[in-house]
């Protein structure tokens, strides 16, 4: 499987499906009562301010009356205008009350479907296989749990309640318009077809750009996400100038493909602005010409009050052009949101999976074969077993298998042939967490989370108390350095634990391991940052850990596993030497007496 890179775009394995916006509404769905009392409320607000335009007709035809014609006497003409305009203003404060009711309630409701769909893009992430945050730059799947589900927010939050409003008032405003004037109706309506011609010609450029647009975005997103992790080595080789270098390449690659994209969505509003001022034109020359010649019932009130119209009728066109502008940018989105969610997790829990009963720590490998990529073998028919509480060395030199070994057993990894059996039972037909649960890991990679050392600690068994998360620190012996901080165990350490050696981080997280009181642990290079002098009180408290317990150490500094149960030389995925340390040794030659003497005297010179 090729890897991502951080200048590599995404490319999306199938084009967009409109079941991907009925996926989306299955979201909306769950505020459906909300929303069409927002929709009812709505309609009445867009009743109620149709009825201005008939205000202004009669306040306008009252002064023409009174004025040019004598009909209406001076005071009953004043009498009219002050109703009217009372009637307008009342009207315009409840347009108003509606209108914030509606912006408060909606943005309730779309925060929360965005929420319901981060949550659940948030939950499948952390049941994905490792492998697939191999393929994959972190940046690039932050980027689609806080990027691209915010994008939507505008959308779910507003567009479609207007959307399904306005739809309703253009019925509303084509009643009105076509009791006042047919034949201005049929001039407003012809600008519609230039406007349907636009949106089909430009649809599918717009949706692509905005995808070239959430490329660029992703790609620059993963490099500022590597860029920060990797601080440290860029000062350290001063690659300041030539990161910035890169930086402003994928910066300006985004700009330009924004800028692409947005100059679709501009088409839009100039063309309805277009298309209305035009019509507003032909009907204030048709109007003042009818006016002239005494055409029909044409009075100044009926053209005021159509051109009142006709801005009406041009806002919801203007506002479903912008819907449409909005959904084809929340494709470019949703395609990626709902193909993260759609990644399949290919280590789950199988059907008639059931819950593995209490661990003894017997665990065999039969014939395992496991490849991360078709074609790259990474163990080749792997068998052994481990009665319980033998302890496990796995050695070998760099790439050999063995950390693939390790996660296997916590089964991050499904074995490609053969058998892993715990207790006899086939690791594949109990559920992944009562199996994991039961298990005490420790990394390479000491990671620490942002918070205090007691909670870092406490990370692998919530329900430990503090004076379990003592104990466990004493075995490993890092409760000496945590009480020579400032606040002891309650001492805020930072993402990553930067504030801390690498060695002490290695403490915390053994820590951590033991107090899952587990009946197999895994140790990978746990000890490899640990200064020698800790490394010796250290190894004294996991002689007294290890008894009873199934332990797998993978170490490179060969003097901490001497007393392990089996040490196995793992090489090109296989087991090449197997036996004690003594044992091993008497093979002189062999490939782990080679790799003993070669420390041994490294050490000794």
């Amino acid at each position: 499987m090729a890897r991502n890179k951080y200048d590599i775009d995404e490319t999306l394995d199938s084009g967009f499906d409109i079941n991907q916006l009925k996926r989306l509404g299955s979201y909306v769905g769950v505020y459906k009562k909300r929303m069409i009392f927002v929709i009812v409320i709505m309609l009445i607000s867009s009743a109620l301010s149709m009825l201005t335009p008939m205000f202004l007709k009669d306040v306008m035809d009252t002064v023409e009356n009174c004025a040019i014609h004598g009909i209406i006497s001076k005071d009953d003409a004043t009498r009219r205008v002050i109703i009217a305009s009372c009637l307008m203003l009342v009207v315009t404060l409840m347009v108003v009350v509606i209108l914030r009711f509606k912006i408060k309630m909606m943005a309730e409701v779309g925060q929360g479907i965005i929420h319901a769909l981060r949550r659940d893009l948030f939950i499948h992430l952390q049941e994905l296989p490792f492998s697939y945050y191999d393929d994959k730059p972190h940046g690039k799947i932050q980027v689609r749990v806080v990027n691209y589900v915010n994008n939507l927010s505008d959308l779910l939050s507003n567009g479609i309640v207007n959307t399904i409003t306005d739809l309703c008032s253009l019925v509303f405003i084509l009643f009105f318009m076509l009791s006042l004037n047919v034949k201005f109706t049929l001039v407003c309506l012809c600008g519609l077809p230039v406007l349907a011609t636009l949106v089909f010609m430009i649809k599918k450029k717009q949706r692509r750009a905005w995808q070239i647009q959430s490329n660029k975005q992703s790609n620059l997103n993963a490099y500022i996400a590597e860029s920060i992790n990797g601080i440290r080595v860029t000062q350290s080789f001063v690659r300041e100038d030539f990161n910035t270098d890169i930086f402003n390449r994928l910066s300006a690659d985004s700009k330009a493909a924004w800028y692409t994209a947005v100059k679709y969505n501009f088409i839009m509003n100039p063309t309805v602005q277009t298309i209305t001022v035009v019509t507003t034109a032909i009907i204030y020359a048709l109007g003042v010409a009818w006016i002239t010649d005494g055409f029909g019932a044409m009075t100044v009130g009926t053209l005021i009050a159509f051109t009142g119209y006709i801005s009406r009728f041009w806002a919801p066109i203007t506002t479903l052009a912008n819907f449409y502008n909005s959904l084809l940018t929340a494709i470019s989105y949703l395609e990626r949101i709902f193909e993260t969610i759609d990644e399949p997790v290919e280590v789950k829990d199988l059907p008639g999976a059931v819950p593995m009963a209490e661990i003894k720590g017997e665990v065999e490998f039969k014939d395992v074969c496991f490849a991360y990529e078709d074609g790259v073998q990474i163990l080749n028919h792997v068998s052994f077993k481990a009665d319980v509480g033998q302890s496990f060395a796995i050695v070998g030199p760099t790439g050999a298998g063995k950390t693939t070994i390790v996660n296997l057993i916590s089964r991050f990894y499904n074995v490609t042939k053969g058998q892993l059996l715990i207790d006899g039972i086939d690791i594949n037909s109990v559920t992944i967490k009562s199996l994991r649960s039961q298990m005490g890991v420790m990394m390479q990679d000491s990671f620490i989370f942002a918070g205090t050392i007691m909670d870092n600690i406490r990370y692998g068994n919530n329900e430990a108390t503090d004076e379990d998360v003592i104990r466990a620190a004493k075995t490993v012996c890092a409760h000496d350095f945590i009480m020579g901080l400032e606040n002891g165990y309650e001492t805020e350490v930072n993402e990553r634990g930067s504030r801390l050696s690498q060695g002490q981080r290695q403490l915390i997280s053994f820590a951590r391991a033991i107090l899952a009181d587990p009946k197999i642990l895994i140790l990978d290079e746990a000890t490899s940052s640990i200064d020698t002098e800790t490394e010796i009180l250290l190894q004294k408290g996991l002689n007294e850990l290890l008894k009873g317990r199934t332990s797998f150490i993978i170490a490179h500094r060969l003097s901490t596993i001497k007393n392990s149960s089996c040490i196995m030389y793992i090489d090109h995925g296989q087991i090449v030497e197997m036996g004690s340390h003594d044992e091993l040794m008497k093979n002189e030659g062999g490939l782990y007496y080679n790799l003993y003497m070669s420390q041994y005297d490294f050490l000794n010179k």
